[in-house]
């Protein structure tokens, strides 16, 4: 296991705009953080943070409340810029300032609160900000077509029209929607905010297996989760942050749902997991 160590340092942060090239290996990340720090005053949230987030694999960002998820995770999305380190997108190295790099660059958030319009339907919400328009209207045929399109590839089929109001969609039914609209716009990155909080067996069934399916298209997924059992079932790899500073990252063999919980509360853990080869010691 690699159990990380915090680097307080501060480190330089390229132009504006500028992008490094670096060699990129067989095992190179889609994502590269490195000595990633934040601070919002005098509160320091996050602490020389590294995270590697590889294609077509599921990575879950593990922690306590409090242990900088969701400050790393608006970070990587652009809502907040890092105060220190270094971050490489298919090797180049690159300076995120706003949503609108993190978009460009082809990463999509889903967060928890999934930010749909329950007025509106599922192709309007899939296209809000992005409508496509001909000379004076909506190309509502092209807009229902590539909507029906991309539902259809992640397997969504227990929506009864792609024109009902999101306001009648089902929790599970509302995530897959959240997912698709993020996926449609040649998203590289997924990154998905606690995906099943408050649903139900079935709904939760249903997002898991809509993860998978992302991960089948071959796209990298975050997913910031609670949920330990939802973890093991879909994350090849394991990222544990607490109190700011990322304390293990591993695949998934080298971790029990012990394990995790001693990183999340102790950022140290003595277990051998079996088959994993590898014991962790305490700091």
């Amino acid at each position: 296991m690699d159990v990380m160590a915090a680097q307080d340092g501060p480190t330089g942060m390229p132009a504006p705009g500028s992008a490094t090239a670096v060699a990129p290996g067989v095992s190179e990340p889609l994502l590269k953080l490195r000595g990633i720090s934040k601070h919002f005053g005098a509160v320091q949230a996050l602490y020389g943070v590294d995270l590697d987030l590889p294609n077509g694999q599921v990575t879950a960002l593990c922690g306590d409340n409090g242990a900088g998820k969701s400050v790393l995770t608006k970070s990587i999305a652009g809502i907040h810029t890092v105060d220190a380190g270094e971050i490489f997108w298919e090797g180049r190295q690159v300076h995120i300032t706003s949503p609108k790099d993190s978009a460009a660059l082809g990463i999509e958030t889903v967060y928890q609160d999934l930010a749909l319009a329950d007025n509106l339907d599922i192709v309007q919400n899939m296209f809000l900000g992005r409508e496509r328009v001909t000379r004076v209207m909506l190309d509502e045929d092209s807009m229902e077509r590539a909507a029906a399109e991309t539902l259809a590839s992640l397997h969504v089929t227990t929506v009864r029209s792609i024109r009902q109001p999101v306001a009648t969609l089902s929790g599970g039914q509302r995530q897959a929607v959240a997912v698709a609209k993020a996926v449609m716009w040649n998203s590289k990155l997924v990154m998905l905010d606690e995906p099943t909080a408050a649903l139900g067996v079935a709904q939760t069934r249903m997002v898991l297996d809509l993860i998978l399916r992302l991960k089948e298209h071959g796209l990298a997924v975050m997913v910031i989760s609670h949920n330990l059992n939802d973890v093991f079932e879909v994350a090849d790899r394991v990222a544990v942050l607490r109190l700011g500073r990322m304390v293990a990252q591993d695949a998934i063999s080298a971790f029990d749902r012990q394990s995790v919980v001693d990183f999340m509360t102790t950022g140290a853990s003595s277990r051998e997991v079996a088959g994993s080869g590898s014991s962790h010691e305490r700091n």
